[in-house]
């Protein structure tokens, strides 16, 4: 995998999550596009070299509908940036993995697919690969993890580095695992730590301009939770994600 293309977040209203996501924080706004086969209208904003995706669910009987009445606003899927989807979802069926999708369709992000979260210890993934080559847009916030509950820690990170080929950066910070993509991270923690929650649990993000970042979230009235460089938006004022925020890498 190259890097991680977006996180998937579903929504209520593409209109009101712009408010905090392209107008607070800053994240440009690349595409939006109507994706009828899924029900949704999306839009993709940048944050450095990978993006988030906004789902707004159109039907609420379709997959996104059904997921925003059972669980709100929040983390939906993971989407990883793959060279050649036709090659990888091939591999994928040698090795008998359970996927939603056996051929690559037209996505936001490209050409995509996705693999059953039953495969992935409970995170749904998509795999995509883009029609151009990527190009990295100026952005104030840099996507630089995401967490991810698990029950077993290294049961997931064996399944999610064997699937993926991704690679395990150490470690000396107790029972949780780091798994690079490109310039990103998957940081998979115990599930007991996250409020027994297992799969997508919150957002790493590194600002370019932090004093400028508090600035927007003061005039915003932004919800948060302030540290010595950091901050952690709380999901009320986020659209459902717990979102952690630093000056530092």
């Amino acid at each position: 995998m190259r890097r991680i293309h977006h996180v998937g977040i579903v929504v209520n209203r593409l209109a009101d999550a712009y408010g905090f996501y392209r107008d607070t924080l800053g994240l440009p706004l690349l595409k939006e596009a109507t994706i009828p086969d899924q029900h949704v209208r999306a839009a993709l904003l940048g944050a450095g070299e990978s993006e988030v995706e906004l789902l707004e669910p159109l039907d609420p009987s379709s997959g996104v509908g059904r997921f925003l009445a059972r669980h709100g606003e929040g983390l939906h899927h993971l989407c990883f940036d793959t060279p050649d989807i036709v090659k990888t979802l091939t591999s994928l069926k040698e090795m008998r993995v359970e996927l939603l999708d056996p051929t690559p369709r037209p996505g936001l992000a490209g050409q995509i697919a996705f693999v059953h979260p039953k495969a992935c210890c409970g995170v749904l993934v998509e795999l995509a690969t883009p029609s151009a080559a990527a190009a990295e847009a100026p952005s104030p916030l840099r996507l630089k993890r995401l967490v991810i509950g698990a029950s077993d820690v290294k049961r997931s990170s064996d399944v999610l580095r064997s699937l993926f080929g991704l690679e395990e950066v150490a470690m000396n910070d107790g029972p949780r695992a780091m798994l690079a993509v490109g310039r990103g991270a998957l940081l998979v923690v115990p599930a007991e730590e996250v409020g027994g929650t297992e799969g997508l649990v919150a957002l790493s993000m590194v600002a370019e301009d932090f004093s400028a970042l508090t600035d927007a979230f003061s005039r915003a009235g932004t919800t948060l939770l302030r540290g010595t460089g950091e901050v952690t938006v709380q999901p009320a004022s986020s659209h459902g994600v717990p979102l952690h925020i630093s000056r530092y890498e």
